[in-house]
């Protein structure tokens, strides 16, 4: 049974899936590898949880007593009461499997571990623990507070029953659970990369401009968002790195990298955080799309 949770990695991720845990009434021990990001993570999450209120999510008791459940650390070895740690730090693989090794030699046989990974392989993490059975993923969807799905990923070796209590928690979050196998991009992603690929080769193949490819397809498939405003939301760096490694696994080209993305990302235009991608978000409530070429 799930009591208390280890989050590691307090950024955008790391922070939304600390508020929703404190929400649904665990107990939250947030690690980050600095002074100045742990406190920029708490300061997220405390803002979270007063917005929660402003929206009758939360009364202002129980935001009182989720903030009274949390506490944050540098150190690695403050994790080792949890039941379950998720692990939310950037996507590199290495980083993360020197993690899981590290927990693994810190936390009791019985701690669940859990990747908040997009795309990168949960079996190759899990190859650095000696539990390879009660290692799973769990992949969160930004904004963390408002997307309702989680992708549950389970490989060869996951227990049944550490499945069974991955999906329950996900459950008692207020989340939707879906369990896919452990293969590179889950579920979701597996189908989105190659829908965003073409549009950003239809853009560089001149089919038509980046306002209209996105009326297209609002307005024709009655999407919420168009793909290149949603690229732009990801990331494209975050986008470059999943199509890095779905093409690395599947040797399929609907998952190859378009060398327009490749040279976005290379000029550091990778969308919404940092103001230009294939929109100008120098007003973020007022995108405006850019003329790529």
């Amino acid at each position: 049974m799930i009591k208390k949770v280890g989050i590691i990695g307090c950024g955008t991720m790391g922070a939304g899936i600390t508020q929703v845990v404190l929400e649904a009434g665990y107990g939250v021990v947030v690690r980050e590898i600095d002074a100045s990001l742990l406190e920029k993570g708490i300061k997220a999450i405390q803002k979270g949880l007063e917005r929660s209120v402003e929206k009758g999510i939360l009364i202002t008791k129980a935001k009182e007593e989720a903030l009274a459940h949390l506490s944050g650390t540098l150190a690695l070895e403050d994790l080792k009461g949890s039941d379950l740690v998720i692990e939310a730090v950037f996507e590199d693989l290495q980083v993360k499997k020197e993690l899981f090794k590290s927990l693994d030699l810190i936390c009791p046989r019985e701690t669940i571990f859990a990747s908040n990974t997009s795309s990168l392989s949960i079996t190759e993490m899990v190859a650095s623990t000696s539990r390879p059975e009660r290692m799973i993923g769990l992949h969160f969807f930004n904004p963390v507070q408002v997307m309702p799905l989680v992708e549950v990923v389970k490989t060869i070796r996951t227990s049944p029953e550490v499945l069974n209590i991955a999906v329950e928690f996900i459950k008692s979050l207020r989340k939707v659970p879906i369990i896919s196998k452990d293969n590179p991009g889950f579920i979701v992603n597996y189908l989105l990369t190659p829908y965003l690929m073409d549009a950003i080769k239809a853009v560089a193949n001149g089919v038509a401009s980046v306002q209209d490819i996105d009326t297209g397809m609002k307005l024709g498939c009655g999407y919420p968002m168009g793909p290149l405003m949603l690229a732009d939301f990801i990331g494209l760096d975050i986008l470059f790195k999943g199509t890095i490694s779905m093409f690395d696994e599947y040797k399929d080209s609907r998952y190859a990298p378009s060398p327009l993305l490749i040279q976005l990302v290379r000029m550091g235009s990778i969308g919404r955080k940092v103001g230009k991608g294939f929109y100008d978000w120098s007003d973020p409530k007022n995108p405006v799309p850019q003329d790529i070429f």
